[in-house]
Formats: C-alpha cells, sequence, structure tokens
C-alpha cells in the first residue's frame, strides 16, 4: 500500500494571491516568504503561480533555497532574510539574489569582497526594532547605514525589520518597533535620499495595519490559508494543502481491547478499527496520540493509541462500511468535514507553520489547479 501524499490546489493559491491584491489596493509590493520549501507547499511551483499572478519578490532564508528559486524563475526579486557568508558573494551578485546584511560587521564583510572583484552587492539592511535577534541594534542604525552606505562594494536597496508581536487587542508593542524603524529611515534620508524598499510587515501586520505597509509587505502564512479569517481583515484566504493516506487494513475489536503501544487506549464497545499508512516518521505528530481526528468516509474518527513510527490506528466505529484502499484525510476536506493545519496546531500546542513544515518533504506532492 503506497504511502501518504500531499495535493496542493494552485488555483486557491491563486484566489489567495488576489484577495490579498485587492486588499492591498496596488500599494506595496508583495514580498511572498516561500522559505522551508513554501511552508511544506513546494516552493518552486508556488513561486511559479504566484509569479504568474503577479508576485515580483519572493523571500527565503537560506541561500540554497533561493537558488532553487532562480533556476526556474530569472526575472523576480529574491531577498535571503537569514545571514549569508561572504564566500556567497560572487554567487549572489551573478545569480542576482538580495541579502540581508544583519549588521556593521557582516555588511563590512561582504563588501570587502565585492569591492575586491570590483562589484557592488546590492542588499537590504535589517534593523532589530525590538525582536532581538537579527538585525542592527535600532539605536545604532543610522550609524550603521552612513558606514556601510559608503563602502564601494555595496549598494543598499532596502531597509527592513521584523516583528516580535502583532497583537489587535495591544498593538502598543509593535508601534514602538514602527517608530523606532521610521526614526532609522528618517536619519538615513538625510544621508542617502534615494528611494529604496521599506518593508515590516509580516502577515498578521499586514491583516490589520495598513498604516505599516510601506513599500512592500511580507506576506508568509496568510497567502498559505491560515490567519486570515477574522473579521476586519484586509484579505481572506484558504488553505489549499490536503494530506492524505490509504487504509492498509480494516479489523473488528471486541470491548476491552488494547491498542498500539502500551496499551494506552481500549476500545469501549465492540467497534472496527483501521490501520493507516502513516506515522510520525512522515510528519503526522506523536502528540497526537489518542487526541487527533482524520477523516474517513466523510466521518471524522478518532486517532487511537500511539502513533507510531509508519502507522496510525483509527476508530471506525461499529457500522463503519469503510474498506481496505479507501481515502484518509488527514488535512484537507472530505464530504462536508474538514480537519486543517490550525485545529491540528491547537490540539497540540503549537502553530500552524510547525504542522506544514514538519510534513516529511520526500512525500509525494501533487499539484491541481
Amino acid at each position: 500500500m503506497r504511502r501518504s501524499w500531499i495535493e496542493v490546489d494552485l488555483g486557491v493559491l491563486g484566489s489567495n494571491i488576489r484577495a490579498l491584491q485587492k486588499g492591498l489596493d496596488d500599494g506595496p509590493s508583495v514580498i511572498f516568504v516561500v522559505k522551508s520549501d513554501a511552508y511544506g507547499h513546494g516552493a518552486v511551483p508556488i513561486a511559479r503561480r504566484a509569479y504568474d499572478c503577479g508576485v515580483t519578490w519572493f523571500g527565503v532564508a537560506y541561500i540554497d533555497e533561493a537558488l532553487d528559486l532562480r533556476r526556474s524563475l530569472d526575472k523576480p526579486g529574491i531577498l535571503v532574510m537569514g545571514v549569508v557568508e561572504p564566500g556567497d558573494v560572487q554567487t549572489l551578485i551573478y545569480h542576482n539574489i538580495t541579502p540581508i546584511v544583519a549588521s556593521l560587521q557582516h555588511g563590512q564583510a561582504l563588501a570587502k569582497v565585492a569591492a575586491a572583484q570590483g562589484q557592488r552587492l546590492r542588499v537590504h539592511l535589517k534593523i532589530d526594532t525590538g525582536m532581538g535577534r537579527l538585525g542592527v541594534p535600532w539605536e545604532d542604525g543610522a550609524e550603521a547605514y552612513a558606514e556601510l552606505h559608503a563602502l564601494p562594494g555595496l549598494e543598499i536597496t532596502g531597509l527592513c525589520t521584523h516583528f516580535a508581536k502583532v497583537e489587535t487587542e495591544d498593538p502598543a508593542e509593535a508601534r514602538l518597533q514602527v517608530e523606532r524603524f521610521k526614526q532609522v529611515d528618517a536619519a538615513r534620508q538625510k544621508v542617502d535620499d534615494r528611494p529604496i524598499l521599506r518593508h515590516v510587515s509580516s502577515s498578521r501586520a499586514l491583516l490589520f495595519y495598513e498604516e505599516w505597509d510601506f513599500d512592500a509587505v511580507r506576506p508568509g502564512i496568510a497567502l498559505y490559508g491560515y490567519g486570515a479569517v477574522d473579521a476586519g481583515v484586509r484579505a481572506h484566504t484558504r488553505p489549499f494543502l490536503e494530506w492524505k493516506s490509504h487504509v492498509t487494513q480494516v479489523k473488528p475489536l471486541a470491548a476491552g481491547s488494547p491498542v498500539g503501544y502500551y496499551g494506552t487506549y481500549v476500545t469501549e464497545r465492540d467497534t472496527q478499527l483501521a490501520v493507516v499508512s502513516v506515522g510520525y516518521t512522515d510528519g503526522f505528530l506523536r502528540t497526537l496520540s489518542n487526541r487527533g481526528f482524520v477523516l474517513v468516509g466523510g466521518k471524522r474518527c478518532p486517532v487511537v493509541g500511539r502513533v507510531s513510527m509508519n502507522w496510525l490506528t483509527v476508530d471506525l466505529g461499529p457500522d463503519a462500511d469503510v474498506s481496505v484502499g479507501d481515502e484518509v484525510v488527514l488535512l484537507g476536506r472530505q464530504g462536508e468535514e474538514s480537519i486543517w493545519a490550525g485545529e491540528l496546531a491547537q490540539m497540540c500546542k503549537t502553530i500552524p507553520y510547525e504542522i506544514l513544515t514538519n510534513i516529511d518533504p520526500r512525500t509525494e506532492r501533487r499539484y491541481l489547479g
């Protein structure tokens, strides 16, 4: 019996992009974040469709992700949001890939290599306005910008920051980060008044705070269909990754039968059990043992017993009409029922990002629409 597989509906992705573009009203550019293989959706097919829909910038975490995109798309801008090495400079210039500069020392090291080759590397300077992670501390932002702007090996074409928290009930901390960013931007304009690409907003910020758009926004999870259903958001989007498998075996069990390792579940009645070809090695979290649900025959069926490495077991109920080979939906819709990453994330006390990116990248992906 075959293993699980993924179905990705590119038609829904197109609808999500159009909804966001309409919400932005032809304002800021979109830097679509497709790091971690587009949150498990498949970076190259996702970026190709997004580019066809008018997206002209993509964000990744590492240079190898950028190179994978560039092999398939030669025109859009690609921003590496992680830290590149000085040894990457020639590759970045040759493939027209833009990295961020994470510190004054980082920028100086990149500039030295580029200048030695008689070239200039286009970069975005990242300012740490309160995230406490990558970036030049905002207090030093203006001075760092001036020093880096003067270096012959660099051309600063963007300025950015990243929110630590965006809470609609109390946005004070996010507002403070924006004000710090604005201070740095105002100071840099005194030494460099060229128009550059300024961007601060990731998904949650852009959905609720139009005033923080600047020149570009960086949607990630919202374009994959999560976090954009609340009232008041600028665009409503839908999930479009479905994860499926098959029933491997159906067997009757009497009441009082233990199921799985250590018998952590005991049947309360005579019932039918389905064994499904998926386990934690595929990314179905072990935390969902005796807690999760899957869809079989259009019905929600509980995961019973411990999720094992390659299989999980499901209580079908005594009267289910299910056969070996029937489809099982782990994420997605079947009939009138649906299970999405947000629901599984709540069960596992995590976030949809982890559910999606935890799916084994070797899992077959089928692209629809």
